[in-house]
Formats: structure tokens, C-alpha cells, sequence
């Protein structure tokens, strides 16, 4: 137990600070053949780290850092943390009477300190060892798990100039979390450009056909045990990780309330990729966007939700223009994605035609959502009002279930309706009239009209 949080979280980093400083110091003493330059940086072994004593040492130990990714993410942190151990950095090369190029690194009015960037952690590590390029290559990658779940990121540099010359910092978030020991989810941006999707409802809230649960039981119970399968099972020789779905059908069914109960109930955190962030009119964009989300999540155990998905995984057309060809090598590489991402990811469509079917026969269930039938529909209607509103003597709710073919979306919107005409009577009771009025207005939404003259006491 953590007595005082942020006073240990702080102690950690600083103490990581004061190694980073050892470490500048000794890579300028060995570049610059300076007294002691036969020593190696990397024998300066980072502080030792124990578990629940700090979230920088949990970080450290659950992520099971190299020395290599405590360098870069000392470095990116210390403008933040302890700025001065990298002042050295501003050294003059005597020789040019200028800053030492190899060095990078930004300077700013406002902040007065150096500002690292990818060829200043370049110098740490590969400076005086170039062959050590390839770690800083792998650190810098969107792949990396500093890069996709965005702890570091590396600015963008002007177009004309080198892309390390970006500046090498860590994220607002993290450095949030480094101190105060408080995760904040991603904030939905071009950068990350999705969201948590929650609900309120149960799972017992779920009311589906028979048929369509027993679907969505065989998704339920992959998250519940796909681990143990793949591992102890040794299922995971024979087939890729990871599972796919398609739920489809018309709006309102149940789709993205499934989606978000079946994360609630394996106690998982479930994203909704916002379409209209991903989608770029520039060629190569939308699957940068999209890599993106693929990046973060595969480093969690999210379920990745795609709404209106046929506008992302449509069928692929005849090549006969560059724009259709462009259309099809983003259907290709949103396949690609989906086949070697190792988590779970729901693609949600109105009409299961406007799918293409390289997706369609590589996915593990298709879900095919229904309006429900007359019992469902009872269930439903009892479960939206219960504890909402008081249903008059005059509501025969089986009849209207059995009468009216309605979605469950279609109900809870009827449901704030009625609820709005019983609080501006400044009661809570609704009325059959109330509920048959609503409907209509309801219908009338899809161009359909009912008539319901006379039926206001159907009983």
C-alpha cells in the first residue's frame, strides 16, 4: 500500500532522472574521448524498482522495460520532470563554434531548457555504437508499445526536414498517470480516433430470439475461454488468435447494445471506431488512421467496435479508375488487419449484401439480428417502462406487443415520448392513447401510417 502516492511516484522518477543524467554525461565522455571514456553507458545499471512502491516501477515491471525503454522514456519525460539534466546537451562544438548536430534536439523561448527529439535519443543509444540504430528504429515505430498505446510520441517535424528532428516527449496522459498513479481513457482524436463505448443495461436486459442469443452465447463464451483454448488447449498451433463477428441487420435490433454487454460481462473495455475521424480523402490516410486504433488495441484486451461498417469493408469494385483501385487496396489492408489483429473485433451493417465477402467467410460467427417476435416484444415493452413510468388500467401491453412489430430502439424512443407527455401532466401514469400516439409518430418515421381510431380501448 502506497502511503502517500504522488510523493512516491515523484521519488521514482526523479531517481530515474538522476540516472539519465549519469547516462548524457557518459555518452558525451565517450563520443568526446573525455577522461573516463573507456566506460560505457550502459554499464550504468537504471535503479532497481519493487512492486505497488510507485506507478513508474509498476509500469516498469508489468511491461518488463529494457534498459533501452527506460532511456527513451526517461528522456521523454525529463522536460517535464527534472529539465536540467539535460542541459549538457547544449554543449558548443568547439571546432564550429555551434551546437553539436549529432546532439538534436529543440530549444524554445518560452521553455528555455532542451527539448529532445529522435536524433537526440539516436545519440544516447547509438552514438558511439551505430549498429545500436536498430533499437532506436524500433523504439520510434508506430508499432512499438510506447508509439501505439501513445506513452511517447514523436511530434512532426517540418516536411523539409528529417523525421527525428520531430520532438521525442511523452504523452500529457501519461506523464498524468506517471504522477498521480490515475489512468484516463484515450480521448477520441485524429490520433486515436475512437471511443469507449458503455451501457447501462444488464446483461438480463438482452432480449433476443433464441437463436440469435444462442449466437451471441458462442461469442460470450470465446472471451470468457478463447485464452485458456488457445494456450493451455494448444489451440493456438492450429488456428490464428483472435475472433471475428459480424452482426447484422435492421437498426434498432440490438447491435451496439450486444456489443457493449458482452464487454461488460468479461469485464473487458470495448471501442467504437468513429468512422467519420477514419475516412480520409487522401490516399494512405484512412489506413494510417485506422493503424492507429489496431496499434493500441493490440497491446490490450479490447473488443474493437466498427459501426456501419459496410461504409469501411464494402464489397470491392471493378478497377476502373484509380479511386476504385485505391478502395480496393483499403478493403485488402482493413482484411489484412482484422486477420492478425490477436483481440476480439465486431463489425456491425444494416444489410449483410453490402458486405464483401473476402471478409464475411473469414469471420467466425455472423449474427443476424431480427425484429423481434411478439414475446420478445412483451419483454421489451415491460422492461422499458418498469421503473420509469406507472402504465394506466387502459394499457394492454401483449396486444400492443403482438400488434405492432417494433425494434427495441424503436420502443425506447416511443418510451421517452410517453414520458414526456406523462411529466407535462406532471404525473408519471401513461395512457394507452399516449402509447398509441407515440407509435404512430414512431411509424411515421419510416413513412408508415397505422390507424388507430378506435383502438385508444382495445383491452
Amino acid at each position: 500500500m502506497i502511503d502517500n502516492p504522488l510523493e512516491q511516484n515523484l521519488s521514482a522518477l526523479y531517481r530515474e532522472m538522476d540516472w539519465l543524467h549519469s547516462v548524457v554525461n557518459q555518452v558525451i565522455c565517450n563520443y568526446l574521448k573525455h577522461e573516463g571514456h573507456e566506460n560505457h553507458w550502459f554499464e550504468l545499471a537504471p535503479p532497481d524498482v519493487e512492486r505497488d512502491q510507485s506507478a513508474y516501477e509498476d509500469l516498469v515491471l508489468e511491461w518488463e522495460l529494457d534498459t533501452f525503454e527506460r532511456l527513451a522514456l526517461a528522456l521523454a519525460m525529463a522536460p517535464a520532470i527534472k529539465p536540467e539534466v539535460l542541459d549538457i546537451l547544449f554543449g558548443v562544438n568547439q571546432l564550429i563554434d555551434r551546437g553539436f548536430s549529432e546532439f538534436g534536439g529543440v530549444s524554445d523561448k518560452a521553455f528555455g531548457g532542451f527539448l529532445p527529439t529522435g536524433q537526440t535519443l539516436n545519440f544516447l543509444i547509438a552514438g558511439n555504437n551505430p549498429p545500436w540504430r536498430v533499437y532506436v528504429d524500433r523504439l520510434l515505430s508506430t508499432r512499438h508499445r510506447f508509439m501505439a498505446e501513445q506513452v511517447t510520441e514523436l511530434l512532426q517535424a517540418d516536411p523539409a526536414l528529417p523525421h527525428w528532428a520531430g520532438v521525442y516527449k511523452i504523452t500529457e496522459h501519461w506523464l498524468s498517470y506517471l504522477l498521480t498513479g490515475n489512468h484516463v481513457q484515450p480521448e477520441l482524436s485524429t490520433s486515436f480516433p475512437a471511443h469507449a463505448l458503455e451501457t447501462p443495461h444488464q446483461w438480463h436486459d438482452l432480449v433476443l430470439d433464441y437463436s440469435v442469443m444462442k449466437r451471441v452465447d458462442e461469442i460470450r463464451a470465446w472471451l470468457s475461454y478463447g485464452q485458456v483454448l488457445m494456450t493451455d488447449w494448444q489451440l493456438g498451433r492450429k488456428v490464428k488468435p483472435g475472433y471475428r463477428a459480424v452482426f447484422f441487420g435492421p437498426p434498432g435490433t440490438g447491435k451496439t447494445m450486444t456489443a457493449a454487454l458482452l464487454a461488460k460481462v468479461t469485464e473487458r473495455e470495448i471501442y467504437r471506431v468513429d468512422l467519420s475521424m477514419v475516412v480520409s480523402k487522401y490516399i494512405g490516410e484512412t489506413e494510417k488512421n485506422l493503424s492507429r486504433v489496431f496499434d493500441v488495441a493490440s497491446y490490450k484486451d479490447w473488443i474493437l467496435f466498427f459501426d456501419e461498417a459496410d461504409s469501411l469493408f464494402g464489397k470491392r469494385t471493378a478497377t476502373s479508375s484509380s479511386n476504385d483501385r485505391h478502395a480496393n487496396q483499403l478493403t485488402g489492408y482493413l482484411l489484412q488487419r482484422i486477420e492478425d489483429f490477436p483481440g476480439t473485433v465486431i463489425l456491425a451493417t444494416n444489410l449483410r449484401a453490402n458486405m464483401d465477402e473476402a471478409f464475411t467467410r473469414r469471420f467466425q460467427n455472423m449474427v443476424q439480428f431480427t425484429i423481434p417476435g411478439p414475446q420478445e416484444r412483451l419483454k421489451l415493452w415491460q422492461n422499458a417502462f418498469e421503473q420509469v413510468c406507472d402504465l394506466a388500467d387502459d394499457v394492454n401491453l401483449q396486444r400492443i406487443a403482438h400488434d405492432f412489430e417494433l425494434a427495441g430502439g424503436q420502443i425506447i424512443n416511443i418510451l421517452r415520448q410517453c414520458a414526456l407527455q406523462a411529466i407535462r401532466r406532471d404525473e408519471r401514469v401513461v395512457y394507452q392513447a399516449d402509447l398509441l400516439e407515440s407509435i404512430r409518430q414512431e411509424f411515421q418515421k419510416d413513412n408508415k401510417t397505422i390507424n388507430i381510431t378506435g383502438m385508444e380501448h382495445m383491452r
